[in-house]
């Protein structure tokens, strides 16, 4: 345990010198334009009042659902800590401008949430989270008040509400097909956003990090945000990522594996960030195997290889985004 604490300490300590050096806390753009008010923007801003922001209930109803330390057993439908494994703590803060979470409403009309990150990309408007996230919104799903909000804290909207764009969820067919265990390596998912209330592009206003793809499973220092559904404040921990190869057969891969404590609902799709010269760069978002983990100690992300790379492309280039297929007959 005492080296995994004087990792940790030493891998703040590089990241915080590596933020001073880089100026990572400049975040919008300095050529940033505004298009006038978006009216859909200001509706969305209504709606999502405190009271129903606070109220929203986790998408990923399973992640973090089992026990502690104690998880792991010969089952490999609980995954979890190993024995003696030192997990890094989190804390709650209040967040960075890139990284924030979804607010919908379901079929039933159910307040969701899940997390999100700020992607950079040509058209300055697009997040990165999971595909059990925001598979339902797909094609023409109708639409349920579906919005993102950086640094979403204290039920505070510091930068705005950013309404996702009709036809502007990119999930990967492949994950469609397969479902969300069978298809755990697909679990990545893009939302092209509009313009907030103001008129101003997602990443003009916050900045964005840069997606990174094929760099393998083993990165560190490594910072995981997420957004515990009903908190006030977002989760961080410091951690590093290793490689887990699945020992479930309904949940088939392999997956970027991190241990951080207290990750549980509505974590889902928080980005895992490495600090470069030229500001962050997200390598996995939680998701994957068992969608994420199915302790609050460990967590778990699909490998960002050629799938990741090529639906970011298609969200960029604004193709036509999968969906599920029609039911046979």
């Amino acid at each position: 345990m005492l080296l995994g604490t004087r990792f940790v300490r030493y891998a703040t300590g590089c990241a915080a010198a590596l933020l001073i050096s880089a100026g990572l806390t400049t975040t919008a753009s300095a050529d940033s334009t505004t298009a006038g008010p978006n009216p859909v923007a200001e509706q969305l801003d209504a709606y999502w009042s405190p009271a129903r922001m606070a109220a929203a209930l986790p998408a990923d109803v399973l992640k973090g659902a089992e026990g502690g330390a104690a998880a792991h057993s010969a089952s490999p439908a609980v995954d979890g800590p190993q024995p003696g494994e030192y997990i890094p703590p989190s804390r709650s803060f209040d967040g960075i401008p890139q990284a924030g979470t979804f607010f919908w409403t379901d079929a039933t009309g159910t307040g969701r949430t899940c997390s999100g990150s700020v992607v950079r990309s040509p058209g300055r408007d697009l997040v990165l989270s999971a595909g059990h996230c925001l598979k339902g919104y797909a094609g023409t799903s109708p639409k349920r008040h579906l919005a993102f909000v950086p640094q979403y804290h204290d039920t505070q909207k510091p930068f705005g509400v950013f309404p996702v764009r009709t036809n502007g969820v990119y999930v990967s067919q492949e994950y469609y097909d397969l479902g969300e265990h069978a298809g755990a390596a697909y679990d990545f998912a893009f939302a092209v956003t509009e313009p907030n209330e103001d008129g101003t592009l997602l990443q003009d206003a916050v900045g964005g990090v840069r997606l990174l793809t094929g760099t393998g499973y083993y990165h560190a220092p490594v910072r995981m945000i997420g957004y515990p559904a009903g908190a006030e404040k977002p989760l961080e921990c410091w951690s590093w990522t290793t490689r887990w190869d699945s020992d479930d057969p309904a949940d088939p891969g392999t997956f970027p594996r991190i241990a951080c404590d207290a990750f549980v609902g509505g974590t889902s799709g928080g980005p895992m960030l490495l600090p470069l010269p030229d500001g962050w760069a997200v390598i996995g978002v939680i998701g994957g195997y068992h969608t994420g983990g199915n302790t609050p100690q460990v967590s778990y992300s699909a490998y960002f290889g050629t799938a990741t790379r090529a639906l970011y492309d298609a969200a960029v280039s604004g193709a036509a985004p999968a969906g599920p297929r029609p039911a046979a007959g």
